[in-house]
């Protein structure tokens, strides 16, 4: 089954940013989109941002001219640029394939906080 482990979130504040990884195992990992996902407290986890294998690129609303997806194929690595963070931007963020490869699996996700 496909492993995602993501990384780089922590405390930063308004107008500041954050570089997201996430590291998924597999050979295959080329192939398929990616996606980042994000989780508020209370809320429904949203699809941010997805990458297709070609470098394709589409955004939230909410995140379009802040955030940056883009991939490392060699390394199975997925990253998320996020820039002029906002409070709003407060969750916690995870990675999956695009389709999930793995059902319900998700990762263990990594916590953005923007708060001053």
């Amino acid at each position: 089954q496909v492993q995602l482990v993501e990384s780089g979130g922590g405390l930063v504040q308004p107008g500041g940013s954050l570089r997201l990884s996430c590291a998924a195992s597999g050979s295959i990992f080329s192939i398929y989109a990616m996606g980042w996902y994000r989780q508020a407290p209370g809320k429904q986890r949203e699809l941010v941002a997805t990458i297709t294998s070609g470098g394709s690129t589409n955004y939230a609303d909410s995140v379009k001219g802040r955030f940056t997806i883009s991939r490392d194929n060699a390394k199975n690595t997925v990253y998320l640029q996020m820039n002029s963070l906002k409070p709003e931007d407060t969750a916690v963020y995870y990675c999956n394939t695009i389709p999930r490869l793995g059902g319900d699996y998700w990762g263990k996700g990594t916590l953005v906080t923007v708060s001053s």
